[in-house]
């Protein structure tokens, strides 16, 4: 046996691997759609035809799973804040990105809540992921609110939290969130400075 027959055999194992990973991932995103963030890791592994084992071998964790599944979709809301930072009005810059990550956590059924518990746990692997939005959100918030635009008094974790709470309320009433939705026009209402009293 030469020294590439090792290498050659090894292969298969590797694709093998990766097959079941992704089988795994369009399994779990099937499902959480169906059955939401809290649905049975379990049917997760029948509907991609693997055992559980081999689920817990690739995602040690349902939030595991989840940040696999949401990686992309973080990372991007991340890159939209980013570039927002550059807009002319802080103010609005930080409404768009609030709707688009409200909109965006329609997505599953039980998806806002699983966010927000892993905001407070260090130890999901959720966490990561979730406190990068949250860091982007502090950057938007406090350029806004230095523009004099959104209220003082307002912090990046209850941003988060009542983006989150108008995510849920739209869902529960299968409805989907845009620009002109009421949901997001009360939340800018509610967020907006406003002109102190006059002594």
């Amino acid at each position: 046996m030469d020294e590439a027959t090792p290498r050659h055999v090894g292969l298969p194992v590797r694709a093998d691997g990766r097959r079941s990973h992704e089988h795994l991932l369009a399994a779990a995103q099937a499902t959480f759609a169906d059955q939401g963030t809290d649905a049975s890791l379990r049917e997760v592994a029948r509907r991609a035809g693997v055992s559980i084992a081999t689920l817990y071998r690739h995602f040690p964790t349902r939030e595991a799973l989840l940040e696999a599944l949401l990686r992309h979709g973080f990372d991007t809301l991340r890159a939209r804040a980013a570039e927002l930072l550059t807009a002319a009005d802080p103010g609005q810059a930080l409404v768009v990105w609030i709707g688009e990550l409200a909109a965006a956590s329609t997505r599953y059924d039980g998806l806002p809540a699983s966010v927000l518990r892993a905001l407070h746990d260090p130890g999901s692997s959720l966490h990561h992921s979730c406190d990068g939005l949250r860091t982007a959100a502090a950057d938007l918030l406090a350029r806004a609110q230095r523009s004099g635009a959104i209220r003082a008094d307002l912090d990046p974790g209850e941003l988060i939290a009542t983006a989150y709470a108008m995510a849920w309320a739209a869902r529960q009433a299968g409805r989907t969130l845009d620009t002109g939705d009421r949901l997001l026009t009360l939340l800018v209402e509610g967020l907006a400075a406003r002109p102190q009293p006059a002594v």
